[in-house]
């Protein structure tokens, strides 16, 4: 009996399959599945039915990698009247101190105390990955007595200046201001910076300048000296000095000349519906969006540190001394320091990943709000003085603006595919319902239906139904007696 109902419900199923032609809503089908009509009527509708779900299936995977690989387009706006500009920021690094690491090396080795040593203590200081005396006098079997093996970070801080030793006469836009409030440390993989305007290096306590330029206020310019050769880095905020910046994002100071730099900013704006889009697909990374372990905030060159971290803690099992938010057990001691110096050219040079150069492949993405700095000119005046003044400042105010914008969003690829079905097949979505219920709902439905039919049912179900109905009511009657007795017993 059972095989015969099995037979009986694929017969019914089949039944299904042969009616679609006649009944879907798709247009087409039902002329080339009426076998009334002329073969070659019914072969004009097949080929032009296999033409229009063939062209639209082509439209619709090129909607779907439009989608998936051009989201985004950049516009150029000009309304540049109603724009506030924030400026960049402005990190000074220590570049070398002659005077304090003779006067370190005098306290720590005497007056008699080899003159390597102090070679030695300035690599340490301002460690930029290159080890020359050091691998040459620490680094075999005859190193000098002197040669310090760990701890390498307490030995370089004792040569680092502070931010009142470095910094003085701050002003923005002619206003004074003092320096160390707002020039604030922050740990780079070269030695501690002194950042104005960053988000990587504030502190959530320390007072915040407004720095805008905007039609009220003009260009910003910002000025102020220093005591020591230095590099002054012009970033956006979320950036960092890094060993990989590009050299027009700095200014190599010495204190022979006073330097001025022109720049100008092209600000970028988001669309709101960008956030929607993942990284890989808007091609850049919200600075909330942090993937990394160095800096609070992302950004390209904190992408790029992060990298470089990594490739050292594989290369050398351990990383650079200076390395920002580095646990101890992972710093380099003197014998990481000659690891990291053998590997120089692989770590200190970024590469693109098909180039066969040496280098380091960083996949880092851009920030989504990167500013776009550009140098006007620079200016270097003899400065007779012993102390070097820097100046940086706006050339005008921004007169054009990048704005990224979504062309190609969920909504945009679910109306286009819709349009193109519309277009093509004159179906909906509720044509592909119509699909699903009729080749496997509706079958289903008709067995259910039939089964009254069935002598088995007839026999066996109704009986089955009709000794669940006698068990309940025979409850409900236990349950009304028994309430009746007690009602009776009170």
């Amino acid at each position: 009996m059972n095989e015969e109902r099995i037979k009986r419900y694929f017969q019914i199923w089949w039944e299904g399959i042969k009616s679609l032609p006649q009944t879907t809503s798709i247009h087409g089908f039902r002329y080339i599945g009426d076998f009334k009509r002329h073969w070659i009527e019914r072969l004009f509708w097949l080929i032009f039915v296999i033409l229009s779900w063939y062209c639209s299936i082509l439209l619709i995977a090129a909607q779907y990698d439009a989608f998936q690989n051009k989201p985004i387009s950049f516009v150029v706006e000009t309304t540049y009247k109603d724009w506030n500009t924030q400026f960049p920021s402005i990190a000074v690094c220590e570049n070398e101190n002659s005077g304090r690491i003779e006067n370190i090396s005098d306290s720590l080795w005497g007056p008699d105390h080899e003159y390597e040593i102090e070679e030695i203590l300035k690599e340490i200081a301002y460690f930029k990955g290159v080890t020359y005396y050091v691998s040459d006098f620490c680094g075999n079997e005859n190193a000098l007595a002197q040669c310090f093996k760990s701890n390498l970070y307490h030995f370089a801080n004792l040569v680092r200046s502070t931010c009142n030793e470095i910094l003085s006469n701050c002003s923005w836009n002619e206003k004074i201001f003092d320096c160390c409030t707002y020039f604030v440390p922050m740990e780079t993989e070269f030695g501690t910076c002194y950042v104005i305007n960053s988000i990587q290096g504030s502190k959530s306590k320390s007072p915040k300048l407004e720095m805008i330029s905007n039609r009220t206020t003009g260009p910003g310019m910002i000025k102020f000296d220093v005591s020591l050769p230095v590099k002054v880095y012009v970033l956006n905020e979320e950036e960092v000095p890094s060993l990989t910046s590009l050299g027009s994002d700095f200014i190599s100071v010495t204190l022979e000349f006073n330097y001025r730099r022109q720049i100008t900013i092209k600000n970028i704006e988001n669309d709101i519906d960008a956030r929607k889009i993942v990284p890989e697909k808007r091609k850049c990374r919200y600075i909330d969006e942090n993937i990394l372990n160095v800096y609070p905030y992302y950004s390209y060159t904190a992408c790029t540190v992060q990298c470089r971290k990594d490739a050292q803690m594989s290369l050398c099992n351990c990383t650079n001394f200076f390395m920002p938010n580095t646990p101890e057990s992972e710093k380099c001691n003197i014998s990481g320091i000659l690891c990291l110096n053998e590997y120089v050219q692989q770590l200190s040079v970024l590469k693109a990943s098909w180039s066969s150069r040496p280098g380091l492949h960083c996949d880092c993405l851009p920030s989504c709000t990167e500013a776009e700095i550009s140098i006007v000119k620079d200016f270097n005046t003899v400065n007779s003085r012993n102390r070097s003044t820097i100046q940086v400042e706006l050339s005008s105010l921004p007169t054009e603006r990048y704005r990224r914008n979504v062309v190609r969003g969920v909504l945009d690829l679910v109306v286009s595919t819709g349009g193109t079905g519309g277009l093509f097949l004159g179906a909906s979505i509720l044509s592909f319902v119509e699909l699903i219920y009729i080749l496997l709902l509706r079958p289903f439905c008709d067995i259910y239906s039939q089964r009254n039919e069935d002598p088995w049912y007839r026999k066996y179900g109704k009986r089955r139904i009709e000794d669940n109905k006698f068990k309940l009511n025979s409850y409900f009657a236990m349950n009304y007696i028994k309430k009746q007795e007690n009602h009776s017993l009170k």
